[in-house]
């Protein structure tokens, strides 16, 4: 629980936070009709499009700008080239949205509360172990099946595409929904699997839900995006999408195969697999929204974004550190010394390189482990070449399975949370 006087310095440190720089915006359309989208994204990657940065949140370097379609395609060709998945954050349209606006300087405001409770993390005397081994999560870990990983995602990258915008969105979607159905139909504890629409594109999510015993209203999310997309300029234009991102997507629905399996957890455990992250985040930033709206208690945030290719050695992991949570990184080492045994490396990847910025910018603890160090990446990624091949690593790619599995099973059935 935060007291109120640490609100009242989450709230002084926000406002001071902020600083605004040229704010000669060009003329807002309606909001019927925007010609411009709002997005968050690193400052350097919007100038680099040529974009007017009409604002800045100078301690992550994020800045606001209103792009217009082919700056979009700009940004998210140019992100993609460099390795991120998104890139950017696309903001609902607001006219509201202005230079020194309430609406903009809450949006800052979002990632200076996440940056100061960091700071009082990595001050404060927390990083002592907060894990004790289990046995039933052991049990639980080594159930995990090679096998099941790659089968998923033969599966998810048979498919011509997942793009997001594509003419048959939701597809593969609808496909991957039957999947899961499948996986939990004889889970004794009643699993839950729905599409979640969206406001702003067609394709769509997918929530699976295991209800709390004690504290259904506690909630851990796992998740990873289902989408794909091809950033090519020529030649092949399928998007399998491999390792970005069924990889991740078959972790999470290993995952939940294990975890339907065991003595129901006192927290909800929420598994998700997100549309339109590659055009802005899209279905995740929706999502946290809306539980931010509704005033949900997410506990934790676990994004998993490329399992398959260990480009830093097997059983490396990078962790990004930036737009993400001190205290769940420092969790999720405990739980790795114990249960997963990997070497982590702390990395960055830039705002909105995947789903945790959404949780993040919404006040959640979010956490990203990593398939490797960003430079160590799989550079196939947004291209007809990201298929399973003589570099993909079901045993590395497990790992992250088994990671989600200790997590959601020793922090559902604990009091543990960021304070």
């Amino acid at each position: 629980m935060v007291s109120s006087r640490t609100n009242e310095a989450l709230r002084a440190a926000a406002v001071a936070a902020l600083t605004f720089v040229a704010a000669n915006a060009t003329a807002l359309t309606t909001p019927s009709a925007p010609a411009v989208t709002p997005v968050l994204a690193d400052v350097d990657s919007l100038r680099k499009i040529g974009a007017e940065v009409l604002a800045t949140h100078e301690e992550t370097n994020v800045g606001y700008a209103k792009l217009s379609q082919t700056q979009q395609e700009a940004l998210s060709a140019l992100n993609h080239e460099a390795g991120r998945c998104g890139g950017f954050e696309a903001l609902p349209y607001s006219a509201d949205l202005e230079p020194m606006s309430p609406v903009l300087t809450h949006v800052f405001g979002q990632l200076s509360e996440r940056e100061l409770k960091n700071r009082q993390f990595e001050n404060s005397s927390q990083f002592m172990s907060m894990v004790e081994p289990k046995s039933e999560i052991q049990k639980a870990v080594d159930d995990v099946s090679e096998d099941n990983l790659r089968a998923t995602v033969q599966f998810m990258s048979s498919y011509n595409d997942r793009t997001y915008n594509g003419a048959s969105p939701n597809t593969a979607v609808d496909a991957l929904k039957t999947r899961i159905e499948e996986t939990v139909k004889n889970s004794p504890l009643g699993v839950t699997v729905e599409f979640v629409n969206h406001t702003g594109i067609r394709q769509k999510s997918i929530r699976a839900r295991i209800e709390g015993s004690t504290r259904p209203n506690e909630i851990v999310v796992m998740g990873g995006h289902l989408d794909s997309i091809n950033q090519s300029w020529m030649g092949d234009k399928r998007a399998p999408g491999a390792d970005d991102n069924a990889s991740g997507s078959s972790n999470i629905l290993e995952a939940l195969r294990i975890i339907s399996q065991q003595a129901r957890p006192e927290r909800t455990i929420e598994f998700f697999w997100y549309a339109g992250e590659e055009g802005g985040l899209l279905g995740s930033a929706e999502i946290a929204r809306t539980y931010k709206a509704e005033k949900k208690d997410v506990v934790a945030v676990l994004q998993l974004d490329m399992t398959l290719f260990p480009g830093d050695g097997e059983f490396t992991l990078g962790s990004m550190t930036d737009f993400t949570s001190a205290w769940l990184r420092s969790y999720v080492e405990n739980i790795n010394g114990i249960y997963t045994k990997a070497r982590i490396v702390n990395d960055k990847c830039g705002y909105g390189c995947s789903d945790h910025a959404s949780w993040n910018r919404q006040g959640y603890p979010a956490v990203m482990p990593f398939e490797a160090t960003f430079n160590g990446m799989n550079h196939n990624l947004h291209t007809a070449k990201d298929v399973i091949d003589a570099n993909s690593n079901f045993r590395h790619s497990a790992m992250f399975s088994k990671l989600a599995i200790a997590m959601a099973l020793d922090l559902g059935n604990s009091t543990l949370r960021e304070q």
